[in-house]
């Protein structure tokens, strides 16, 4: 706790390594991006609705609008609309997507605080190191299989951590800001049932940010609490550990930074798709395979994922579905994965039916997956993923990277915008109050 509640309270003084700084921009820039997208997708859209309903003190903005509420409010909408879809970040060893709870609660509360670019970028970094290290602690695997949501616990900690940080509490502030957040830690892993992805993305990144928030602002506010919520009897981790791992709070803080560990999405589709799509896209460029030369293709993938994707009506997070667009088109794109309409292409539907689909569990570490093609000539071709591009073992470049979130942003914010914006993020450190970012963040 102590060690702990003193590298959190430090934050906002401490220096990165060149690598968390190059990352954390990855992150800051790709979840915003995905924030900006999904202010136009159902989830966003009703957490929008649902903000202007709150009305609230003018502290932060919502994200795609020009309306400002309350710190708590602005990060509850901006974090829904962060996971509105399947574009943002995921920490395959916590189990957790820390982007969508982690920025949009760094965000609100650096405007409300009026911090600087670099206050909130130490933030974010802080953020990732904090959420993911208390989702390890927990055993996040075997918390994930008791049914709990990891995708909830990671990034609420996390946020919680980031806004701590922004609101300058004290080494002593932050063991009750801790104690706040571990109180309203919560989550089942029925999201996996959502339909529409709007309670999913409640789940992972509204709760978490507007929580983590919660807890920071009422701290602030001078609020005392169970200094030692990690620690005596009945404690936090005792409580809700599926496996523990009480060091990993601390191991090597300071050292080795998780934003670091974190996937970046080459595909803005469900993580359990990644490498099937790598795989494929290997084969395709390879081979220069067309849908007419298949005459069976077999997906294998982690176990637990291969149910998450399997057949869904929402054609990102459909395994099948964006194999057969793949195929077709050649390659997945933004727009081409939010296609509802060809969820009922005859093309797509007869494709699908030639492509087979298992789940594995030696695939569960890392999360890898590899597709077989069996063509219509008798060939049988096959690529093996195990290293998903955007990970920490194949990660995206920074012109990758800014090609992404260019394409997420252009569409709403105008080219010219969102240019300008991506630009302001690799200088972040130059943002003298990030207020600044309203007017290029605004829609």
């Amino acid at each position: 706790m102590r060690e702990l509640s003193a590298y959190i309270a430090a934050a906002p003084r401490r220096m990165l390594p060149a690598d968390a700084v190059e990352c954390g921009k990855h992150h800051l820039i790709d979840t915003l991006a995905a924030i900006v997208s999904g202010s136009r997708l159902v989830p966003g859209e009703m957490a929008i609705r649902y903000a202007r309903q709150l009305g609230g003190v003018k502290e932060s903005l919502v994200i795609g609008t020009r309306l400002m509420t309350s710190c708590v409010n602005a990060a509850l909408a901006n974090g829904m609309m962060a996971h509105a879809d399947e574009t943002d970040d995921s920490h395959p060893r916590a189990q957790a997507h820390p982007g969508c709870g982690v920025v949009p609660a760094a965000l609100a509360m650096a405007e409300r605080e009026n911090a600087s670019g670099l206050a909130l970028l130490r933030a974010v970094v802080l953020g990732y190191d904090i959420g993911t290290r208390v989702a390890m602690a927990l055993g996040s695997w075997a918390l994930r299989a008791k049914g709990h949501s990891t995708h909830s616990f990671g990034p609420l900690f996390g946020a919680a951590a980031a806004a701590g940080a922004l609101a300058r509490l004290e080494a002593a502030q932050v063991r009750y800001l801790l104690s706040y957040t571990a109180q309203q830690a919560s989550g089942i892993e029925t999201w996996a049932r959502d339909k529409e992805h709007v309670e999913k993305g409640f789940n992972f990144g509204g709760m978490p940010a507007r929580n983590g928030v919660t807890a920071a602002t009422m701290v602030q506010a001078g609020f005392s609490g169970v200094d030692d919520v990690f620690a005596g009897e009945k404690n936090f981790l005792s409580i809700f550990a599926a496996k523990l791992d009480a060091r990993a709070l601390t191991r090597r803080l300071g050292k080795d930074y998780e934003v670091t560990q974190t996937t970046i999405k080459r595909w803005s589709v469900g993580s359990p798709i990644q490498a099937a799509l790598d795989s494929l896209s290997a084969l395709i460029a390879e081979h220069g395979i067309k849908a007419a030369d298949v005459e069976k293709l077999t997906v294998t993938v982690n176990k637990i994922g291969s149910v998450t994707v399997n057949n869904r009506s929402i054609p990102d997070i459909n395994i099948q579905h964006l194999l057969s667009v793949m195929l077709l088109d050649g390659t997945v794109t933004f727009a081409s994965s939010h296609d509802e309409a060809r969820m009922h292409d005859a093309r797509i539907a007869a494709l699908k039916k030639k492509i087979e689909l298992h789940g594995r569990e030696d695939f569960e570490h890392p999360r890898q997956g590899m597709v077989e093609i069996l063509m219509r000539d008798g060939r049988r071709l096959t690529h093996h993923t195990q290293a998903v591009k955007g990970t920490a073992k194949n990660p995206l470049t920074r012109a990758q990277v800014d090609a992404k979130c260019l394409d997420l942003t252009a569409p709403i914010l105008g080219k010219a915008r969102a240019r300008k914006l991506i630009d302001s993020v690799w200088r972040i450190e130059n943002v003298k109050n990030v207020r600044e970012l309203r007017v290029l963040l605004k829609a």
